[in-house]
């Protein structure tokens, strides 16, 4: 395994990350834990979760930080919180959800969930248009002064939302955000349009979430052939339909160079610029493994050409 900078924190973290969406959903507490256990085995150190992740909201935090007793000190732990359509039972009280009084109690609650005393990356989940950037900078930045979180991030940001946040803690002498977590594929692009070079210019890492678009480039979906009905895919033929002529175009870019579609998948994103950790969910031991194992893998510059005509942006 790689490990990288996260931006322009003092955090190195692990090229491919685990995603913990699946944890207390998919799987359960000993499942949970089964997974986590390989991640870490197999040299990744970055898990990011959120607040509404898992059935009820927060169960997924729960199971990380019981999975994680024993081995907290061997990760970069990183949680979400103000998705922008999540009611997490705060009540009117507390407020937009880049505001202080929501801030604190969102971050207290990830705490006891999560059973540490510090979140080594906190993720503003959604932009907040209800708050000043000002004042959810200065309240995440007490947090930072207090200990309990390390760095902050956003996910979701837009290329000018992320240029804003920059300058408003320059302006403020704020914590500065160091990450940004967006949706990038090789099948989704968009974010090297406006996001990819305002965090490079910034000095932002980005840590793409869907790297492989929902599955589909792990090449089970191929053209003529039926969806499985386990898939997530199994409901989404238009969302196939849009993308098969690329799946079909790197599937054979896979078969000359004698890689799977996920070692390109995940491969062109390592060597991308700016790129910190990918994040990867995994539902198995084994899925984490073969997840984990592209972090050690560099493409040549002759291969990721071939992969960038078949997918182009």
């Amino acid at each position: 395994m790689r490990y990288v900078p996260l931006g322009s924190s003092g955090l190195r973290v692990s090229a491919v990350g685990l995603g913990c969406n699946n944890f207390g959903w998919l799987l359960d507490a000993r499942a949970t834990q089964e997974v986590v256990d390989a991640a870490i085995d197999a040299g990744v150190t970055f898990f990011d979760g959120a607040d509404i992740y898992g059935t009820p909201r927060g169960r997924s935090e729960e199971h990380l930080g019981q999975a994680l007793k024993g081995r907290r000190d061997e990760v970069v732990l990183a949680t979400k919180f103000g998705y922008d359509s999540a009611d997490m039972g705060y009540g009117p009280a507390a407020g937009a959800l880049g505001g202080r009084a929501y801030i604190r109690r969102a971050v207290e609650a990830s705490l006891r969930r999560l059973d540490t005393d510090r979140i080594d990356l906190l993720q503003l989940h959604s932009y907040d248009p209800a708050t000043p950037l000002s004042e959810t900078l200065a309240a995440l930045s007490e947090l930072v002064a207090e200990g309990k979180v390390r760095y902050i991030g956003h996910s979701n940001f837009t290329g000018w939302q992320l240029a804003e946040a920059a300058h408003t803690a320059r302006e403020t002498g704020s914590v500065p955000f160091v990450s940004s977590q967006n949706e990038w594929s090789l099948l989704d692009r968009g974010a090297e349009a406006e996001v990819l070079p305002a965090a490079r210019n910034y000095g932002v890492g980005v840590l793409p979430y869907y790297p492989l678009a929902n599955g589909l480039l792990t090449g089970k979906v191929r053209r003529g052939a039926p969806v499985p009905a386990t898939s997530r895919l199994a409901d989404e033929q238009d969302y196939i339909a849009e993308r098969i002529d690329r799946v079909e175009a790197l599937a054979g870019v896979a078969e000359k160079s004698g890689r799977s579609m996920l070692e390109l998948a995940i491969g062109w994103l390592t060597a991308q610029p700016g790129c910190s950790s990918v994040i990867s969910g995994a539902t198995s031991p084994e899925q984490v493994r073969a997840n984990a194992a592209v972090g050690d893998l560099v493409l040549d510059a002759e291969l990721l050409d071939e992969i960038e005509a078949a997918c182009p942006r």
